[in-house]
């Protein structure tokens, strides 16, 4: 964005940022089971429900509430090596991963964070089904840390470790299906103040968060990192935005989202200044309907013991149809909510007539309604339970439009709009875990692991573009594929060798490899030093490398590649009396163009040679030969 869209100050924008990171430990945090994903069909099946409780205050989370009003039955598949009875709730957990730990304390250390003196392992509550416990196990391992960035210092308030959740496989039928391979993995949990104020200024956290974690043992690729977003301003309410991937679209999101409360603020203030109120009676309309020509209404009407219903929303009739985000209005967020409890049809009266349903069959529901010119209506065709229960969502929603900016969790997409997922849910009450006694964190241990530091990435780019001679571009590529070390560990055992062309391969020739199907796990270090041995020995051209690298990845030596595909460099005496060959048969073009005929023997010389010359060795010879005529 190269101007502000609005005075964020005057605003009053807050945002903070929680980041879930999984560790890359041997095992899971609190059993000895790998720390690794699986695609194999399951061996058994777990089969649970959730029902919220009251808390000792008597209280019901509000979130759990709607979740539970879906009635869904969650299905956890299970197997015999890659989960056991502790995801499965069945036994008590194993002692703390000692390996998380000492990852953790190093992320810890790299955000100028003090470390406990004795982690307490707490049960948080979970309620969408994701633990079969209905907690997660977590902890605090470090607080009071900061960040620089171009726009000051921001505060990490905590560091916490603890276990991911079971992975999301599908929904079908009202059951929600779960796999517990990922359950228990360790996951940190960085959580900053809401300090930051501008757009781009969360963009630069994110950021430099995701530096610190490049340089420690972390997990890598899709779903090893989870990104959420905390905004609110001055006059609206903090919300959640989950799931924020993309560090370019953060400042679209922010943007998107204060105009969205901007909105809704407006909206509230124009019912109120109406006198807008949200009618709680459900009515059955279907026999006003039965006969629409709208498909979408007969396609759920076909459905076992389907109705359509309607509520009214007085003094409504202009705003529901108002757009709060870029393409999206506040009869979206209604739909949102309904759609929650499984509902497909829902209309209301600022998109009608439309989708087949015609201005005489609004009019009817109008006068049946008894509704105003400034009244509204909302319609959903759908089973009778769900339509109900969906109407009661939106009657919900409808009333929190007439406050304002209603506290919710909501999804990030991906063209910079969020949507709708559950309420905020309530302050987290949390338990010690008594089946997991506290650890005790030495001093020395912080001490000796701090005094050890690894290198951040950025750092590391700017030592190897200057230390080895690469573009920064190229030495920007190594570090964010992880491919620094690799780098380095074989320039070790070949100094010689031109670090552009080894990091080149490994960068670029590697990564088209991959995607053209081959098995790049074969490329070992190992495997890569023979290879780049063979240009450093002047066995191959530099340029023959992919045709190595290729066969190596099917299981072909690089000595055999060699022969295999006769890769071995012409000697100097052939390459020479192979150019003077050349050059006696281009004697008149030498004498008219002079230095200029050099380009076209060039041309001819590496036609002949078929790439078994080195282009800088031919080039050498042609120069001296075209030079020894002009000179004669």
């Amino acid at each position: 964005m190269s101007e502000d869209k609005f005075n964020y100050k005057e605003l009053g924008l807050m945002m903070g940022l929680e980041i879930h990171q999984q560790l890359d430990s041997k095992t899971k945090l609190f059993c000895r089971c790998p720390n690794s994903l699986t695609d194999k069909k399951p061996e058994r099946k777990i089969f649970r429900r959730l029902r919220p409780t009251q808390s000792e205050l008597g209280e019901i989370d509000r979130a759990a509430y709607e979740e539970s009003q879906r009635n869904l039955q969650f299905v956890y598949e299970a197997y015999n090596h890659h989960t056991c009875l502790v995801e499965a709730d069945e036994e008590p957990p194993s002692p703390l991963n000692q390996e998380a730990v000492d990852i953790s304390i190093i992320l810890a250390s790299l955000m100028n964070m003090k470390v406990v003196d004795e982690f307490h392992t707490m049960r948080k509550q979970v309620i969408d089904g994701s633990n079969t416990s209905g907690f997660q196990r977590t902890g605090i391992l470090a607080t009071d840390g900061y960040v620089e960035t171009e726009y000051g210092d921001v505060t990490i308030e905590t560091l916490g470790l603890e276990e991911d959740a079971a992975r999301r496989i599908g929904e079908e039928d009202g059951k929600i299906v779960f796999r517990l391979d990922r359950l228990g993995i360790p996951l940190a949990e960085i959580t900053t103040s809401p300090d930051m104020h501008h757009p781009l200024q969360v963009k630069a956290v994110a950021y430099q968060l995701g530096q610190i974690l490049r340089s420690t043992s972390v997990k890598r690729g899709l779903g090893t990192i989870r990104q959420d977003l905390n905004i609110s301003i001055k006059e609206g309410s903090r919300i959640e935005v989950k799931g924020v991937q993309d560090l370019d679209l953060m400042p679209t999101i922010v943007e998107n989202e204060v105009q969205r409360q901007l909105n809704l603020i407006d909206i509230s203030k124009q019912l109120q200044e109406r006198g807008a109120c949200v009618e709680e009676e459900i009515i059955d309309v279907t026999k006003y309907l039965e006969n629409t020509e709208s498909k979408v209404i007969q396609n759920s009407l076909a459905k076992e013991n389907s109705c359509i219903l309607a509520i009214k929303l007085r003094k409504f009739n202009g705003l529901i149809g108002r757009e709060i985000q870029p393409g999206k209005r506040l009869g979206t967020e209604f739909s949102e909510h309904g759609k929650k409890m499984g509902v497909s049809g829902l209309f209301h009266t600022d998109e009608l007539p439309a989708y087949g349903i015609v201005q005489e069959e609004v009019d009817t529901l109008r006068d049946i309604l008894e509704l105003d010119e400034d009244d509204a209506f909302i319609l959903v065709a759908e089973e009778k339970t769900k339509a109900h229960n969906a109407l009661l969502e939106i009657i919900k929603r409808a009333k929190q439009s007439l406050e304002g900016v209603p506290e919710e969790t909501r999804r990030a997409q991906d063209d910079g709009n969020t949507q709708y997922l559950r309420p905020l849910p309530t302050a987290s009450r949390m338990y010690v875990e008594t089946d997991i006694p506290t650890e005790i964190i030495e001093k020395e241990r912080v001490k000796k692991i701090a005094s050890n530091l690894p290198e951040l990435p950025v750092v590391k780019k700017e030592r190897i573009e200057k230390e080895y001679k690469l573009s920064e571009d190229l030495a920007k590529q190594l570090v964010q594929r992880n491919r620094a070390d690799l780098f380095e560990e074989i320039k070790k055992e070949l100094p010689s060798m031109d670090s552009v062309k080894i990091a080149s391969d490994i960068v670029y020739t590697i990564k088209d490899l991959k995607r053209d199907g081959y098995d790049i796990t074969k490329l070992t270090k190992d495997a890569l030093v023979e290879v780049f041995s063979l240009v450093d020995n002047d066995v191959i051209p530099a340029a023959e490398t992919e045709v190595i690298l290729k066969d190596v990845c099917n299981d072909i030596s690089p000595r055999d590649s060699v022969k295999n595909n006769n890769l071995e460099k012409l000697s100097d005496d052939i390459i020479v009396d192979t150019i003077k060959e050349i050059i006696e048969e281009n004697k008149n073009m030498i004498e008219q163009r002079k230095m200029g005929a050099m380009g076209p023997l060039m041309g001819k010389a590496m036609a002949k040679f078929k790439g078994k010359a080195d282009g800088q060795t031919v080039s050498n010879v042609i120069k001296d030969e075209i030079l020894n005529i002009i000179n004669n």
